[in-house]
């Protein structure tokens, strides 16, 4: 699933999914992804906790270890 930055600040930020919903996201969702920093309006990948709109995982394909370019 795809998304767009939205906010970020120091702590995390929100994001807007393709279907229009918001979801939030913290520090931890950037773990082990290579990313340092978001922007508003950059796409990343992310993966949905099952039970809230929040991001577990947020990275880019090709950036990082073990992501590839396909």
């Amino acid at each position: 699933m795809q998304a767009t930055i939205a906010t970020t600040s120091e702590s995390g930020g929100t994001a807007l999914l393709d279907d229009g919903r918001t979801i939030t996201w913290d520090l931890r969702a950037l773990a082990g992804s290579g990313l340092r920093h978001l922007r508003p309006g950059q796409r990343v990948s992310v993966t949905l906790a099952p039970e809230e709109p929040v991001a577990t995982r947020l990275w880019i394909v090709g950036i990082g270890d073990g992501e590839r370019i396909r």
